[in-house]
């Protein structure tokens, strides 16, 4: 059956007839807004749409807007997959000059809505950063996407965390990548083994948007991770 790709938002905007020919309008392009469609009247539409999504944080220098955190996961109709990710930890690390301590709990939960279908993860680790649990939920979605064999439709992450998210949109980790996963100063950045993880892993979903919400307001998504999370954290 013939698919149409609308791309509101990518390189050149338009409706392809080729994954390859869509994929090459939106690899890259920061907040890209796509969608395939069985006829070319849902294209068409979509194409015309207005973007109601909050915008990515990616070139922002003002203040990130937080539409997003308006939002529940039914609110997003343009993906077949929604992905909420968020970690934290309990530790004494979580100021400037401050360590963490062997006994200091984390956790990292995600959040997934595929259609009708809901499914969910959360594990903890001792002695962590809130930054490394940020990570690993991420990679750990992503694994889920694929054990799911669903990571092939068109899925929107949606991340509190600035940590993450701009070292993806913002091509830090492209950067590190290229130096050998060195910084421009040549150091290496923290939880380096799991960048190359999660640079790996990104490659497997196919059609993919980040957005930034934020953390602990009124988006039902992210607060049901947050919960999740703490809730593993509780039991530790």
């Amino acid at each position: 059956m013939q698919k149409y790709y609308a791309v509101r938002r990518g390189k050149k905007p338009g409706i392809y007839l080729t994954w390859p020919e869509c994929k090459a309008q939106v690899d890259g392009f920061a907040g890209a807004r796509y969608k395939s469609f069985p006829d070319r009247a849902q294209a068409e539409a979509f194409l015309g749409g207005k973007d109601s999504y909050a915008k990515s944080t990616t070139n922002q220098k003002s203040k990130p807007q937080t539409k997003a955190s308006k939002q529940t996961v039914s609110d997003i109709k343009d993906f077949d997959t929604v992905v909420y990710t968020d970690g934290g930890s309990r530790n004494h690390g979580n100021y400037k000059g401050g360590h963490v301590k062997e006994t200091d709990k984390g956790a990292w939960a995600y959040h997934i809505s595929n259609h009708d279908e809901t499914f969910e993860g959360t594990a903890g680790e001792f002695g962590v950063t809130n930054n490394r649990m940020e990570i690993l939920a991420l990679i750990q979605s992503i694994k889920r996407l694929n054990e799911l064999k669903i990571n092939q439709q068109n899925t929107i992450f949606v991340l509190d965390s600035k940590y993450v998210l701009n070292a993806i949109t913002q091509n830090w980790l492209t950067g590190w990548k290229k130096r050998g996963y060195k910084k421009a100063d040549g150091s290496v950045p923290a939880n380096v083994e799991l960048w190359k993880e999660l640079d790996s892993l990104l490659p497997t979903v196919s059609q993919k948007t980040f957005e930034w919400t934020k953390g602990h307001a009124t988006n039902i998504g992210n607060n049901r991770v947050d919960e999740l999370l703490n809730e593993t954290m509780d039991k530790m």
